[in-house]
């Protein structure tokens, strides 16, 4: 494992909060050695207000960027890579990452980003968008002293992959709430949660579960599952099998006003968040399927009693199924012997390919995780950690971790902080303190800006993780 603290302050969100910040959430790669083509630089104009010059163009592909570059340049730029978006809007600029950027651009840091070339799931294009981003803006305003590539969500998972392409010009990377356990951990580790839920509490019913194409193939689905999960919690065998879905969704178990010892009311509480948090993974599950050409999850051949043994949810499973006198073993039982999914081959090839970090950092990485997150678990940052020693390189990555609720939920302060704790890694040639939770801390209050919760976390096991064997 990459150095981490030493131990996990337990750390009370809010159910209610938490659901309603899941609610507004919302192959090979060659560097760019050159700027695309001249029709790249579409615009220039001054920004009086902030002394900085704003440019905008179009990429080969379609992307279109922009980038921001105040009169006082330092010579140090931060390349933005932003999250998943649904629709069809998709502009350069990123409006969740505004606030970062203006206090960036206010300390001389020039800021670009692009849309990449498509909304959804963009890692087709999104890690060659944005190196030729960055060969744009320094063919139009000089090249860079010093780049940090940051990003957030799928970004932040971007940003991990830019990491790792030998020669890109980027010199460190800050991944927020990156989905770093990889695409197709993403894909598995839902799967797995709703077919639990499918097989335990719709039993003989058939399910689909996989390879939607549109959002309305999985309407019937998440209609299904959501009934069953509410019948599910007015009986204890229900209550038992939902603490059995709730942790193979990697679902929080330190709430506000839930005694972390009263495991009645911690079932009843991720109770909920299942029913908040299924119906829209599965819903939007058809992105990536229709950008991996195929779904890449898969099932078959897991026991699913290995996965219970290594979660650090099971004593909270044991305790609700030995409260109803349901069995567990056989719940199991039945969910191993039942497991038959297999992957798109073609999509799983896409996604590995595209969209799963191999930890063979060419940089140093700094990565921050708030604790409680649906969207993105913290677990995945292990399984990050995991994929980044098994390549030798843990002394390149630092993990850092908020206290707070919410998915990509960071302050500005935070934000700068890791910022800045990578310029000292990049100046120094090493990590020292900076990275350590008081460290980033005080770095952020010394901002005066609007505060910071960094707090020593280890997450737990990322108990979905799974390699694909043909012929299973």
């Amino acid at each position: 494992m990459v150095s981490l603290p030493r131990l996990r302050q337990p750390v009370l969100v809010s159910a209610v909060a938490l659901c309603a910040a899941f609610a507004t959430a919302a192959g090979a790669v060659a560097p760019a050695s050159a700027a695309p083509a001249a029709s790249t630089v579409a615009d220039a104009t001054p920004n009086a207000a902030a002394a900085s010059t704003v440019a905008t163009g179009t990429l080969p592909d379609g992307a279109t960027w922009q980038a921001e570059v105040p009169a006082n340049w330092t010579g140090e730029l931060v390349l933005f890579s932003h999250g998943f978006r649904g629709g069809t809007s998709n502009p350069a600029w990123d409006a969740s990452f505004a606030p970062t950027a203006r206090e960036l651009i206010a300390r001389g840091y020039a800021v670009a980003s692009s849309s990449y070339a498509t909304t959804g799931w963009a890692l087709g294009s999104a890690v060659q968008d944005q190196l030729d981003t960055l060969a744009a803006v320094q063919g139009q305003f000089g090249k860079a002293s010093r780049v940090i590539a940051v990003g957030r969500s799928m970004g932040g998972l971007i940003t991990s992959l830019l990491a790792e392409v030998p020669g890109a010009g980027i010199d460190g990377a800050v991944s927020t709430c990156g989905l770093v356990g990889g695409g197709v951990a993403l894909n598995n580790y839902q799967l797995d949660a709703a077919y639990a839920a499918a097989q335990l509490l719709l039993p003989g019913q058939d399910v689909q579960l996989t390879g939607f194409t549109a959002p309305e193939q999985s309407q019937k689905t998440i209609a299904a599952l959501r009934a069953a999960l509410q019948t599910a919690t007015t009986t204890a065998e229900g209550r038992a099998r939902i603490a059995l879905v709730a942790a193979l969704l990697n679902t929080p178990t330190q709430l506000d006003g839930v005694d972390p010892q009263n495991r009645e009311a911690l079932a009843a509480a991720q109770a909920q968040l299942v029913l908040d948090t299924l119906p829209t993974v599965i819903e939007r599950r058809y992105t990536i399927v229709d950008a991996a050409g195929g779904d890449s999850g898969w099932n078959a051949g897991v026991d699913y009693a290995a996965l219970v043994r290594a979660s650090p949810q099971r004593d909270q499973i044991r305790y609700m199924y030995g409260l109803a006198g349901a069995d567990l073993t056989a719940d199991l039982a039945t969910l191993t012997r039942n497991a038959a999914v297999t992957p798109s081959q073609d999509g799983l090839a896409w996604m590995l390919k595209t969209s799963t970090p191999t930890g063979k950092l060419q940089v140093p990485v700094l990565t921050t995780h708030t604790n409680v997150d649906l969207l993105a678990p913290v677990e995945y940052q292990e399984e990050y950690a995991e994929t980044v020693r098994r390549a030798g390189n843990e002394s390149l990555l630092r993990q850092a971790f908020v206290d707070r609720t919410g998915h990509c939920n960071f302050t500005v302060a935070e934000n700068i902080a890791a910022i800045s704790a990578m310029d000292h890694r990049l100046d120094t040639g090493h990590w020292d303190s900076v990275a350590k939770t008081s460290s980033l801390q005080a770095s952020a209050e010394s901002l005066g800006l609007d505060g910071a919760a960094f707090i020593d976390l280890r997450p737990g096991e990322f108990v979905n993780d799974r390699d694909w064997t043909e012929g299973r």
